[in-house]
């Protein structure tokens, strides 16, 4: 009796280590967003806000499209891994990265120190430099000119930052928008006096909007900026991982395909 006793807790014994095993394998698969886990067999969650054409934008069938959507998938084939979109809105693309509930901010993100002191950043693949658009017969000729003018921005964006550089933090001249588009229309509106963005998304607004009465301002004091993929602080198997794939479609020309431009 004690002998099929022990047989029979051996056999149960065995049985619980391979579910627990199993388990782990599936645990480890899975992961958090955060941690970047599970290598090339994982989806990785890419958040974004889609109404930064020709970046990323909504089609009529309701898909996620745009050269930041295009960029990501040739690096994802030539990695061998899989991405899926998500259209969360700007601040939260920041947010989740935090907390861990994706994996890669990619929304025309410009890579500065502030940002890099709470995330980690691509090599850049894309050079833009901010504008300043103003009705066709507004005066305003310069940056300089906004010095005491209502401004409308993307909220926390690099226009925004520019802007409160301009008029200092605690300006109430400053109209910061969820997105590009509104903080332009708002200037349509006559609410602020001028907008500022980047120099992509502008032209790409005045192409869709061709009766719209803009000027664009282009200004020096602007420094150039570059745009990067951005992921969790410290996830350095990600950021590895997309960095070789970046570097692969730079050197295969795909990227130039994309952009239309010779980006190194």
């Amino acid at each position: 009796m004690k002998k099929r006793f022990w047989t029979l807790l051996m056999i149960v014994a065995a049985f619980t280590l391979v579910l627990v095993g199993c388990g782990a394998k599936d645990d480890a698969s899975s992961g958090d967003a955060g941690s970047g886990g599970g290598g090339k067999d994982k989806v990785y969650k890419v958040g974004t806000e889609a109404t930064f054409a020709p970046f990323e934008s909504i089609d009529d069938k309701g898909n996620i499209v745009g050269l930041d959507v295009d960029i990501l998938q040739a690096i994802a084939d030539e990695m061998g891994i899989k991405v899926e979109w998500e259209n969360i809105g700007w601040e939260p693309v920041f947010q989740t990265i935090k907390n861990g509930e994706t994996h890669i901010g990619a929304s025309g993100i410009t890579i500065n120190e502030e940002r890099k002191a709470s995330f980690d950043f691509t090599e850049p693949y894309y050079e833009s430099q901010l504008l300043i658009v103003v009705k066709e017969d507004s005066d305003i000729t310069s940056l300089a000119d906004l010095k005491d003018k209502k401004i409308s921005v993307q909220i926390n964006a690099t226009g925004h930052m520019a802007a409160k550089k301009l008029q200092g933090d605690a300006s109430t001249n400053i109209m910061a928008f969820e997105s590009q588009p509104v903080a332009i229309q708002e200037m349509l509106n006559g609410n602020v006096d001028a907008t500022i963005g980047d120099n992509a998304v502008i032209y790409e607004y005045i192409k869709a909007n061709p009766k719209a009465k803009l000027k664009v301002i282009e200004d020096d004091a602007f420094e150039k900026e570059y745009y990067g993929f951005m992921v969790k602080k410290g996830n350095t198997e990600l950021l590895n991982l997309l960095n070789e794939g970046l570097q692969k479609i730079k050197d295969n020309g795909k990227l130039k395909e994309i952009t239309g431009k010779d980006f190194k």
